[in-house]
């Protein structure tokens, strides 16, 4: 039976091959971590929307951490964590700093920093390896960006997925995207409505934000500049990775990730698959969280198992 605890910590990574006995051992300690981490949680996050643990209760063949987007939490990726621990894995749904509290109109992501976004990434890449032999990283936006960056950084990770990274955005004119970033992490924050019609009574998810603030936005493209530069150096470290996009994104500008590959392969990567839902199937930005309108899961789901076992 699965259990699912909340809180996130960190691991020293597996000897290259434990023994059984060592990956026991490192799996009892990344356990007894992350419950421990959970004290540190804000006590006003709701315990659905901390740090989510989804685990055999053993170490597992395969492993997965899932980063969930921006102004959203946890519960983004719930439903499809738990798909991947039928399909065996150990899963580690880490929750991003100033995200989940349960005041939908609140201002707290104008705090996020990239460093924060940094840590966040490489402690739960620390606390996974304790959790399974062979390590899958996926997130979703800006979730997509923290994949994108451990991917470039670590050949720890066996596949890293990221879908529709918020590496440009439509609102943006992407030559302007640089100035925008500037601009944002320069002057006073602003908060922005999702809806800019409906405002608090558009619909969506319980968990979610309905403001996003500029300040915050900065540090995503900030770290999303980042990880542009280091892929015109080098290829990914990461053994293989995998870059969707939705051809109907509202949100996300496509071009972005189309530069993060082109700079990719013009490094010399041979281990970069692209992957994009077409105009046709009319989904939203936020394919993932069931929660969200007009969702269509069960496709986006079975496409994206079928994706990552194609490893």
């Amino acid at each position: 039976m699965a259990t699912v605890h909340s809180s996130q910590e960190f691991l020293v990574p597996f000897d290259t091959e434990p023994s059984h006995a060592q990956a026991i051992s490192h799996y009892i300690e990344a356990e007894r971590r992350i419950r421990g981490w959970q004290k540190y949680e804000p006590p006003q996050v709701p315990p659905a929307s901390r740090t989510q643990l989804i685990t055999h209760g053993y170490p597992a063949e395969r492993a997965a951490v899932l980063f969930h987007g921006f102004t959203k939490a946890p519960p983004q990726f719930i439903a499809f964590g738990r798909l991947l621990h039928e399909a065996g894995y150990n899963v580690l749904i880490p929750r991003a700093p100033h995200h989940g509290l349960p005041d939908p109109l609140t201002d707290a992501h104008a705090r996020l920093t990239t460093e924060e976004l940094r840590e966040t990434a490489e402690r739960a890449l620390d606390m996974a390896m304790g959790l399974g032999r062979h390590l899958t990283v996926m997130g979703l936006c800006m979730g997509g960006v923290m994949t994108g960056w451990l991917a470039q950084h670590h050949t720890s990770i066996d596949q890293a997925v990221l879908i529709a990274p918020a590496l440009a955005f439509k609102v943006i004119p992407l030559r302007l995207t640089p100035l925008v970033r500037e601009a944002a992490l320069r002057l006073p924050n602003i908060m922005r409505w999702w809806d800019a019609t409906l405002k608090d009574k558009a619909p969506g998810s319980r968990h979610a934000y309905q403001r996003y603030a500029t300040r915050g936005l900065g540090h995503i493209l900030r770290l999303s500049s980042d990880l542009q530069a280091s892929a015109a150096r080098s290829a990914p470290a990461a053994k293989q990775v995998l870059v969707v996009t939705n051809a109907n994104d509202e949100r996300v500008d496509n071009r972005g990730a189309a530069q993060l590959v082109a700079a990719w392969q013009r490094a010399g990567a041979s281990n970069v698959r692209t992957f994009e839902f077409p105009i046709s199937d009319q989904l939203v930005h936020d394919l993932i969280d069931p929660q969200q309108p007009r969702q269509r899961t069960a496709y986006v789901y079975g496409t994206l198992l079928d994706l990552i076992e194609q490893e």
